[in-house]
């Protein structure tokens, strides 16, 4: 594997602050539990760099909130650990948030995601080896040579939602990303429960 985690590779223009927003946050950290237990979400030890995020829409037209950038080792969030962007220029590679924290590194890969349809409401993204080696070219796959984090992932995110089934299926897999994979849905259950069925079969998640 050649390593490449957990680093912010857009301009950054962060606001430090209180909470934006408990509720959310609360229900963010309802669904990513049963994403860490998998360990679809968390860190890798060796390194001591976390892997994983997810996301919801909140607050005005095109915002959301996020888990922090290196908080995936954490066992459970609050609000804390999520921020909320308000802005991102993908032509200018960068992105802006605000709250305790910095945004994830994959917040601009996210918020490529909501500009493709605005009746998404959640996204997830995910590291697992055997579930990238098994749906790489399997489900839709973005382009080897696009790296996470930048301009060309959210573009590329936008060529497979228009020339692939990336609409219907809400997971795609990122070849340029090793391990990587994405989900989103109409709901914050939907979109985690579209990976935690691909990693549990039978069923796995918050009551």
């Amino acid at each position: 594997m050649t390593f490449d985690e957990g680093y912010i590779k857009f301009d950054i223009d962060w606001t430090p602050g209180p909470a934006p927003d408990v509720a959310a946050a609360l229900d963010l950290d309802r669904w990513r539990q049963p994403l860490f237990d998998a360990g679809l979400i968390g860190e890798y030890a060796d390194l001591g760099i976390g892997y994983g995020n997810i996301s919801k829409r909140c607050g005005a037209a095109g915002q959301f909130l996020i888990s922090g950038t290196q908080t995936g080792h954490l066992t459970a969030t609050d609000e804390r650990h999520y921020a909320l962007v308000t802005n991102v220029d993908i032509d200018a590679n960068s992105v802006r948030c605000s709250g305790p924290v910095k945004a994830s590194s994959e917040a601009m890969t996210h918020a490529a995601i909501y500009a493709l349809d605005e009746r998404i409401a959640a996204v997830v993204h995910v590291h697992s080896k055997p579930l990238w080696e098994k749906y790489l070219g399997v489900l839709p796959t973005t382009a080897g040579e696009v790296p996470y984090g930048t301009p060309d992932m959210a573009r590329e995110l936008a060529r497979l939602f228009a020339a692939s089934d990336f609409g219907d299926t809400g997971v795609a897999v990122m070849a340029g990303h090793e391990e990587g994979l994405i989900s989103f849905g109409p709901t914050l259950e939907a979109a985690a429960r579209r990976m935690l069925s691909l990693a549990r079969p039978e069923g796995s998640a918050p009551a």
